[in-house]
């Protein structure tokens, strides 16, 4: 599947060290949480799922859980070009806190990550090869100095027969999206684990199925797509005749 998240810790302290005290998280605490972080909408408790896995869940599903000091909430909705954008109320909830934004895509090599402390914005970045740098605020983190200086190019493996062409950015924004998601967070989603990452597939979160207030109805937009599947002719197929013209046929 390769690394895909989109992830918002809110938390008291250093995030690594607070997720790697936490135990089950209250439901209750949680949906209290969900329902404060997004207000009005219609929110009901779905499967849940670990950390690991729930950094990218289903569209219009969000994976979550709070508990004293440290909460975490998996939705895609987070992962947006310009973190810098980000919801003010979602903002504002991090009032008093350190907000933690992550999130990537392996399909097209993107990266966005951002903190924010007591409600300001410190950093942000956001790239990727075939945007280059859509966001840069704020002063590069410690753990980002090795790729600006060029210590970490990217290794890209040409498709066989075809020349290798130089990467578009000075090293490859996974590899550096996976040092942010464990220095920030405290463990990876590709790589080699170390001793201290913190344990995110032991790590359960709520799930719940979240919808805008006047958002489309998954239902209805399931049986619109239905109906267009079926409105569809059957597959017609066909076979080349020797004087070049086609034959339809019966089957395949």
């Amino acid at each position: 599947m390769g690394a895909k998240t989109g992830l918002l810790v809110y938390a008291d302290g250093d995030v690594p060290e607070l997720l790697r005290q936490v135990d089950t998280a209250d439901l209750e605490r949680t949906a209290s949480m969900m329902r404060q972080l997004y207000p009005g909408w219609e929110i009901e408790e779905c499967e849940g799922s670990s950390l690991w896995d729930g950094v990218y869940p289903p569209k219009g599903t969000a994976y979550a859980a709070s508990w004293p000091g440290v909460e975490v909430i998996g939705d895609q909705r987070v992962m947006i070009d310009a973190p810098s954008q980000l919801p003010e109320y979602l903002v504002a909830a991090s009032a008093g806190r350190r907000l933690v934004l992550h999130a990537m895509h392996s399909v097209v090599d993107w990266l966005a990550f951002a903190v924010w402390e007591d409600g300001r914005l410190v950093r942000s970045l956001s790239l990727s090869p075939d945007s280059g740098i859509i966001e840069n605020i704020g002063k590069p983190l410690p753990f980002e100095l090795p790729y600006w200086a060029g210590d970490c190019p990217a290794d890209i493996i040409p498709w066989p027969g075809e020349e290798e062409e130089p990467y578009a950015l000075p090293f490859h924004p996974l590899d550096l999206g996976e040092d942010a998601l464990r220095t920030l967070c405290g463990f990876i989603q590709e790589g080699r684990p170390e001793p201290d990452d913190v344990d995110a597939d032991a790590i359960e979160l709520h799930g719940f199925h979240v919808r805008e207030p006047h958002g489309p109805d998954p239902a209805e937009q399931e049986a619109e797509l239905r109906r267009a599947v079926e409105a569809v002719d059957p597959p017609r197929f066909y076979t080349l005749s020797p004087d070049g013209s086609l034959i339809e046929r019966d089957g395949l």
